[in-house]
């Protein structure tokens, strides 16, 4: 019998794998090439990214981290990386937070959260991943959740393994830890032995020693066999009630219709719970963002009790970013609230319209069928306002061509009036994945004979939120060279815009 290996166990010295990561990050980081990488997303320096890790507000700082690696340009060994801001808005870099460094964890440190408790300590819940036979996946893995803290919010200390893996489940994973009623709460995402996706409760006194809760909530559809990077938080309405919203990557979904799209879909429920007791869902599942690139996606709360959250835009398959030095970057910050008619909502974080240099006003205007108006000639940063009169207009199809390239590339940003619904449309794109996703309108009580689209352009994105953050879409949009044009169109018939302008956005400070 093979003697118990001791997971607490260093096999390198951390401060050493820290500077390896550096140097790692900063060698990819000579090769960059620029032509997509983002003005206002946080991105590496270098190296591939995932998950956003450990949002928090510390010592008068934003904190976020991600998943990093820090050698290469596809998903590897996993680190934590790690920016920071005072305003949310200028961002700076900070050092790799965490790398493998103990046996728990010698095929990664995977997502986790952070909170701050009553000694003023930023506390790492995290996952150690590790083979069981050392070099990959084909004989499973072996995933615990381990503790790092800091009292500078820079410099971690680790503590070692706090939550074990006692059914040696292949996935057990990304815990997110709050606090309640005087005691610490975690979920965690976990595949059973019969492979159904499952978060669990956790609670806590003391942030090291868990006790275990029972099953928060087990998916319903037998295909979801994982559910990845869970969370849960409550919201209060406007009637003044307060719903928990349980939010989760649910890997093994099937697509149906214009549902689940992606290869794995982030979403949640909302319904009702209190510790003691279980969740009840009150709703049907449904997505975070109806576009091609968006997962994982952590929320925390902000001191003045806003929810926030961050998403990562995934890509799909191999990428065009892989070739430049970096592939992977976060959505903007965005408010999570409820709805009187218990519709979650997500726009920009307020912060953001800090990031606006200088505004220019198209006003109203018409288009007769099948014409197209250049409003911006070169968009590499930008933000767009935009509200057309559907009352009005007599198009099929409405709406703006961005990163539109002499070449005839762009992605459509439109409204199709057969189906009802926003189009992202990236079918005439000339780099990386085409396809296109489709964001509902129905289901609230504004006036939907308006529609409202409020349009983030980076060099390599797009990020669209509609009718005030009803549906968001978030998408990858690689152009050829040359200028990038973002073109207002009316397909099949006439367009009525009420108002449209645009506001050139300044760095936050990471290109």
């Amino acid at each position: 019998m093979a003697p118990a290996i001791d997971l607490n166990a260093p096999f390198i010295d951390h401060t050493e794998a820290l500077e390896r990561a550096e140097q790692g990050v900063s060698a990819l980081e000579c090769t960059r090439r620029d032509r997509w990488y983002p003005l206002y997303h946080i991105a590496s320096a270098g190296g591939w990214i995932n998950d956003p890790n450990g949002l928090s507000y510390f010592q008068g700082r934003w904190h976020v981290f991600f998943q990093l690696h820090p050698f290469g340009t596809q998903w590897g060994p996993m680190h934590w990386g790690h920016v920071s801001s005072a305003d949310l808005v200028t961002w700076r870099r900070e050092p790799v937070a965490l790398a493998p460094s103990i046996e728990a964890e010698n095929a990664g440190v995977f997502s986790g959260s952070a909170v701050v408790d009553a000694n003023d300590t930023l506390n790492l819940l995290y996952t150690g991943h590790r083979w069981h036979n050392g070099r990959d996946d084909s004989a499973g893995n072996r995933e615990v959740q381990c503790l790092a803290t800091s009292r500078d919010g820079v410099r971690f200390e680790k503590h070692g393994v706090v939550i074990d893996n006692p059914e040696d489940l292949i996935d057990f994973r990304d815990p997110k830890v709050w606090r309640q009623d005087g005691r610490w709460y975690l979920v965690l995402g976990q595949r059973s032995r019969v492979n159904r996706g499952e978060i669990v409760l956790f609670s806590s006194n003391d942030l090291v020693n868990w006790r275990r809760e029972g099953i928060l909530y087990r998916h319903p559809d037998p295909n979801v066999y994982m559910l990845e990077c869970p969370d849960f938080f409550p919201l209060t309405a406007p009637d003044g009630k307060t719903r928990w919203v349980l939010c989760f990557s649910a890997m093994g979904a099937k697509a149906q219709g214009y549902m689940n799209r992606n290869r794995n879909n982030a979403g949640y429920v909302v319904g009702t719970w209190e510790p003691g007791r279980t969740f009840e869902p009150e709703g049907a599942f449904h997505l975070w963002d109806w576009g091609q690139n968006f997962y994982a996606p952590q929320s925390m709360a902000a001191p003045d009790g806003r929810r926030l959250m961050i998403g990562w835009m995934s890509p799909a398959g191999a990428s065009p970013m892989q070739d430049d030095g970096w592939c992977g970057q976060l959505t903007l910050p965005r408010e999570v609230s409820l709805a009187a008619d218990g519709a979650l909502i997500t726009t920009p974080a307020r912060e953001l319209e800090a990031l606006r240099e200088d505004t220019v006003d198209v006003g109203p205007a018409t288009l007769g069928a099948n014409e197209d108006l250049t409003v911006i000639e070169d968009a590499e940063a930008t933000e767009i306002e935009l509200s057309i009169d559907l009352a009005a207009s007599t198009a099929e199809r409405v709406g703006l061509k961005v990163h539109a390239t002499e070449d005839g590339g762009y992605v459509y940003v439109a409204y199709d009036d057969q189906t009802g619904r926003v189009v992202l449309d990236r079918g005439a794109v000339r780099l990386g994945e085409r396809g296109y996703r489709a964001a509902p309108r129905e289901g609230h009580d504004s006036n939907l004979g308006t529609l409202k689209l409020r349009i983030y352009i980076d060099r390599g994105s797009i990020e669209v939120y509609v009718d005030g953050g009803r549906a968001a879409m978030s998408a990858y949009s690689f152009p050829t060279p040359g200028p990038r044009a973002v073109k207002l169109c009316a397909e099949g018939g006439a367009l009525a815009v009420s108002s449209l302008r645009w506001h050139r956005l300044r760095s936050i400070g990471l290109a």
